[in-house]
């Protein structure tokens, strides 16, 4: 569950550990009887935080996100969550969309500089990611907020390149970087584990945390802006944002932070053998989000259950007792899968990747013909598609080689004997068997062909 940090001025300090969702002041309590909160903490401050959230007063609260890609991935679920858990508590959460910082590059949690990304790239990505978020944020309330009589203060989304336009170089170095210490900036971790590696760090990377910093100070300027909420791999950034603000304002701030999930291999989650999960549907299907999900270990299905969900503590606790007296049904894995997939792409595509589950390992073809063509070639990791106009007399050979799945007609003929070839789920051992549309052809004009376990091809069929 997710641990949030508070931080003041030079002194990091623990405020929840491990809590589902975001409480508010009179149900601290509660947690507390749940065993979610964690006290070790000197209470001048934190005890002022926690006010500030609990109080029937609206504070506003940021996170940022990179547009690094033209798309976040699973990795950045856990801050969207926290700002919706702020939203619920009736907050107001603003993301911010670095399209100026994207230029530059975080180094925090990296080894090596980040490649450097074109402008039109970067505002490329702004767009893609701003519109992301939105979605996601129109999803929570359409499908997980229970409570229609309180509305959601809408989620605010700025791209700090809006502000960084108006402020030139020299300027922006004689009024923002005299804030700073160059002690406290070197000793930050992000910048010492680069300074000892063999790449180094460029002056470039070095700056990240003076625009991060003032990004917090232009929104609590703006925008009353005082909480920052990320990743624990932001600590040394939201102090120095928060140092900048002390200098500047002489106003208190406060940085939630949250765990990094990572996999059983240690690396971040959703990004492990460069292959992210991403959330955008045209990179990554609803279908392969949610197998992504129901592949978590028993060992790791609990903790995300807690850390990515809205479900009451109650509801998981029940979920897992189930889940370990019949593990093989992976009902808690498909719990979380539904709920991320829902969350993401609604409940059209949570519809999309339960058929498309339901047809692969139940063999039930109905759910599959309830799908569009695109949706099923997307479906299976962007399947060959091929278009086909059915001859009479045609044959599991013709098809096979119309759609390439094998690269001879020999090859073809010898696995489609071994039984590694099917069409619609069912093995087609004959070469020579003559295509039937009942047989072999579904509802909505295609055909799912499968060679060997993994590699699937698409025929449309042009009846």
């Amino acid at each position: 569950m997710f641990a949030r940090a508070i931080h003041t001025k030079a002194r990091i300090k623990a405020l929840v550990r491990y809590p589902v969702r975001w409480y508010t002041e009179r149900n601290l309590l509660k947690l507390k009887e749940r065993g979610f909160i964690q006290d070790v903490f000197p209470a001048e401050s934190i005890d002022k935080a926690r006010s500030m959230l609990g109080s029937s007063a609206c504070q506003t609260v940021y996170a940022g996100f990179d547009p690094t890609a033209n798309s976040l991935h699973v990795g950045n679920l856990l801050v969207l969550i926290g700002l919706l858990h702020t939203q619920r508590a009736g907050h107001q959460p603003i993301a911010l969309v670095g399209g100026a910082t994207g230029l530059i590059g975080d180094p925090s949690g990296r080894k090596t500089e980040r490649q450097q990304l074109e402008t039109e790239i970067v505002e490329h990505n702004v767009e893609c990611i701003k519109r992301q978020i939105e979605t996601i944020f129109s999803n929570h309330e359409r499908f997980f907020w229970d409570r229609p009589a309180s509305p959601l203060k809408p989620v605010l989304v700025v791209n700090n390149a809006d502000w960084y336009r108006q402020y030139s170089f020299v300027d922006f170095m004689a009024n923002v970087g005299r804030h700073f210490r160059m002690g406290a900036m070197l000793s930050r971790s992000s910048v010492q584990s680069r300074l000892t590696s063999e790449s180094g760090m460029s002056f470039t990377e070095f700056s990240y945390q003076l625009f991060q910093a003032y990004d917090w100070l232009h929104l609590l300027r703006h925008h009353n802006c005082r909480f920052q909420l990320g990743g624990s791999d932001q600590m040394g950034n939201i102090m120095s944002g928060q140092e900048l603000i002390s200098r500047t304002d002489g106003k208190e701030v406060f940085g939630l932070t949250l765990p990094l999930i990572t996999n059983e291999e240690g690396d971040k989650f959703g990004k492990s053998a460069g292959n992210a999960v991403w959330l955008a549907e045209e990179r990554t299907s609803p279908y392969t989000m949610y197998q992504f999900f129901v592949r978590t270990p028993d060992s790791e299905v609990e903790k995300l259950l807690r850390l990515l969900s809205f479900l009451p503590v109650q509801t998981i606790e029940q979920t897992m007792a189930r889940h370990r007296r019949t593990p093989e049904l992976w009902e808690a894995q498909k719990l979380l899968a539904a709920e991320l997939t829902k969350l993401v792409h609604g409940e059209t595509g949570l519809q999309k990747a339960m058929a498309i589950s339901s047809a692969l390992y139940n063999g039930d073809l109905s759910a599959l013909e309830q799908l569009e063509v695109r949706d099923v070639a997307q479906s299976f990791g962007g399947a060959p598609l091929c278009e086909i106009l059915p001859e009479p007399g045609m044959t599991v050979l013709d098809v096979a080689l119309r759609a390439r799945c094998f690269p001879t007609q020999a090859d073809a003929e010898r696995i489609i004997r071994a039984g590694g070839f099917s069409i619609n789920l069912k093995k087609a051992k004959n070469p020579a068997e003559v295509l039937s549309p009942s047989v072999h052809i579904l509802s909505n004009r295609i055909s799912l062909l499968r060679v060997g376990k993994r590699n699937y091809y698409i025929v449309k069929w042009l009846l």
